[in-house]
């Protein structure tokens, strides 16, 4: 795993969402819609994977991998592949989505049905945590998929998957914390822990958030023999994030810049790539 070559590809495709800079699109381009409890993200790269356009918004239409609201789901999807497609000048038609691993057919069904109702051919579903494994470039190791409501993991041998796992326990519960303590609404959490601003502040508040989904990955991990733990999702930012994780599972932690685009980038990556759960 190249970590400095993997940090500049994620900056560059942050960058190009902040500036919804108007590109020519290539004649071959793979599309991932990303259904998080955060956020939704769509992520378009060329048959290369490198990134030519993306758009994201943040959302709570979906809970754990389950979609508890349709409609507005679906209107945020539509709203994004708007925008992409007026970034590039086309239209968008397929899309590769992903869904937290181990939740039931029925959910990954409504998932599908969300970017399906929103314009797109459904062409592939892909493991949260699998996905993210595309980007990393990592055949051995677990990959933690840290998203607004769970933690999720994958454990993977010779570039298999050989075992799943999804707990809840994710950004949502740093915000209960935080609103918690300051007698302020979800909402206003949700921002004060987005922006970054009082990090050092906040971070001792949901330290124990951070050290009940190390104790989920070490659970899942035991008897696996990983060496190496990847994570990545939204929930991660914070600086110390890893340090706890590391201090609790005793081996290594790596996370990417930007950890929140990894998962939505291996998405796409994944649209004609056979990973499928």
């Amino acid at each position: 795993m190249d970590l400095m070559r993997i940090n500049e590809y994620l900056t560059s495709f942050h960058e190009l969402i902040q500036s919804e800079e108007v590109k020519e699109a290539p004649k071959k381009i793979k599309v991932g819609v990303d259904l998080g409890t955060a956020n939704i993200v769509i992520t378009v790269v060329d048959e290369n994977n490198h990134p030519i356009a993306g758009a994201a918004e943040a959302a709570s239409v979906v809970k754990d991998g389950i979609v508890v609201d349709y409609i507005g789901a679906v209107r945020i999807v539509k709203r994004l592949k708007t925008e992409v497609e007026r970034q590039l000048g086309i239209q968008l038609t397929e899309a590769a989505t992903a869904i937290p691993p181990g939740i039931a057919s029925g959910d990954t069904r409504a998932i599908t049905n969300v970017v399906e109702s929103a314009g797109f051919e459904v062409t592939r579903v892909l493991d949260e945590p699998t996905a993210a494994a595309l980007v990393l470039g990592i055949t051995e190791g677990a990959v933690v998929d840290v998203g607004g409501g769970t933690t999720g993991i994958s454990i993977l041998h010779d570039g298999k998957v050989v075992a799943v796992a999804d707990e809840p326990t994710g950004g949502t519960h740093m915000s209960l914390v935080i609103a918690g303590n300051y007698g302020i609404s979800f909402e206003e959490a949700e921002v004060r822990k987005r922006s970054g601003e009082q990090e050092r502040e906040l971070y001792p508040l949901v330290r124990p958030v951070v050290e009940k989904m190390a104790t989920i990955v070490k659970r899942a991990i035991d008897g696996h023999g990983v060496s190496k733990v990847y994570v990545v999702g939204g929930a991660a930012t914070f600086e110390e994030f890893e340090k706890d994780f590391e201090r609790i599972l005793g081996i290594s932690v790596i996370k990417p810049k930007f950890p929140l685009l990894v998962t939505p980038i291996g998405i796409a990556w994944g649209m004609d790539e056979e990973v499928a759960p």
